[in-house]
């Protein structure tokens, strides 16, 4: 069973109305109406999943160690009062982020590939369910240009940035801006890769349609169920979509990925009032064989989905989930996996997350102001912004550009969380 940190209970209320109370007559149950203006959004921790030990060092965890066969990352540390994750007293910590050391300089391209997921909901049989007459199949390239021209991708302007760049080199800039050598650089090549289709069994979503009948506006499903289609079910699996793109060679243990989503959001517990995660970044681990010296292989990747403007709060759409999802990848690829690298000090968000981890995105998700517009082409995104390195190091004053905690809006964050003890308590 994977591990999922779930958010503070304050952002998972508010759609008992909008399933229990909007149906028309004659509806089905799990059909809802087009609109999600009650619901709460959120992200969440998802621990590695895959076939083997996922053992690793805890002394050494820079994947180009030689310890296992994944993306280029380095490691660090930093001193600061606190407790671990039993309560331990301690003072040093340490992370592992993807690309190089920002004090040598040079630049790291990682492929990004983007692997679109459509979803088939299926009815009591297993075909595909049709309502008046139309199969609930919700394709996902529709989204698919829009995300490639996203800031994620695309360049823009940023302070932290002599030149114009991508939206998480722009961050992790503004994150070591005191002790980074100008020309480094973190940067995504995305590539579109082979539509995959992902089913999910009737009894296990919820969904609303367009306004012209069609599917859909947007789709909720269990998270349990989600997880266990997306990932492998044992090595030789080339039916899930995570399990085909390693297999073709979509992905790599070298990429950083993404399975795209249209308007796909995950609820717990079986519950669609326990509502609604809209991404998390982890990793998938399979054995390794003869041409990687049997290492473990570990393919980092993150699922998002895109956000259509309207069904959140406003400023909540389009690339917000994407661009909390691959920043954390990249400031921590392994999600804390072996225990010690992505450990923080405990830290309370003003939104009321409690956490010990180096997820960037959590502490500010559901701020006001969580979000920052950029425009690109002639089209407005809406990023996350993030929190900067020295907010999870508890660091007073801050080293990161212009002292900030937070970026690119660095009045999203202005003060440090108050030391914690275990769970906040």
């Amino acid at each position: 069973m994977p591990r999922f940190n779930r958010p503070s209970q304050g952002l998972l209320l508010g759609l008992v109305l909008l399933v229990v109370g909007t149906r028309a007559f004659g509806q089905s149950h799990d059909q809802i109406a087009p609109t999600l203006s009650q619901a709460h959004h959120s992200f969440t921790v998802f621990a590695p999943r895959g076939h083997g030990s996922s053992a690793t060092s805890k002394t050494s965890f820079a994947s180009d160690d030689g310890a296992f066969d994944s993306i280029k990352t380095f490691t660090g540390d930093f001193q600061a009062a606190g407790v671990g994750p039993t309560g331990v007293p301690r003072r040093r910590w340490f992370y592992t982020m993807a690309g190089s050391r920002p004090e040598r300089g040079g630049t790291t391209r990682f492929n990004a590939p983007i692997i679109p997921v459509s979803l088939d909901l299926l009815d009591f049989d297993g075909s595909v369910r049709t309502i008046n007459g139309r199969r609930l199949h919700y394709a996902v390239q529709p989204f698919v240009a829009s995300v490639l021209n996203s800031p994620i991708f695309q360049n823009a302007e940023y302070s932290s940035s002599d030149a114009p760049t991508q939206f998480v080199d722009a961050i992790q800039k503004a994150a070591f801006y005191n002790t980074m050598q100008p020309d480094w650089h973190t940067l995504l090549q995305p590539s579109v890769k082979k539509g995959r289709t992902l089913s999910i069994p009737r009894g296990h979503y919820f969904f609303a349609l367009n306004s012209d009948g069609t599917c859909c506006a947007f789709v909720l499903l269990d998270i349990n169920v989600f997880s266990g289609r997306l990932f492998p079910s044992s090595p030789n699996d080339t039916n899930s979509p995570v399990g085909a793109a390693e297999h073709s060679g979509d992905i790599t243990t070298k990429d950083i990925s993404t399975f795209l989503l249209p308007n796909t959001f995950l609820y717990f517990d079986g519950n669609p009032n326990q509502c609604c995660v809209l991404g998390f970044h982890t990793y998938d681990f399979e054995p390794g064989d003869t041409r990687n010296g049997f290492r473990e292989k570990r393919y980092v990747f993150n699922y998002s989905s895109w956000i259509s403007p309207g069904l959140f709060v406003p400023g909540f759409e389009d690339v917000t989930a994407l661009s909390h999802e691959i920043t954390e990848s990249i400031n921590d690829p392994f999600v804390g996996s072996d225990g010690v690298h992505g450990i923080t000090p405990w830290w309370l968000s003003p939104n009321g997350n409690c956490q010990n981890d180096l997820e960037v995105g959590d502490v500010i998700e559901g701020l006001p102001d969580a979000t920052t517009t950029i425009k690109i082409g002639g089209n407005i995104y809406h990023p996350q912004n993030e929190a900067l390195l020295p907010w999870l190091e508890f660091q007073s004053p801050s080293t990161a550009i212009a002292g900030a905690y937070s970026y690119p809006n660095m009045n999203v964050l202005t003060s440090l969380s108050p030391p914690q003890g275990v769970n906040c308590k």
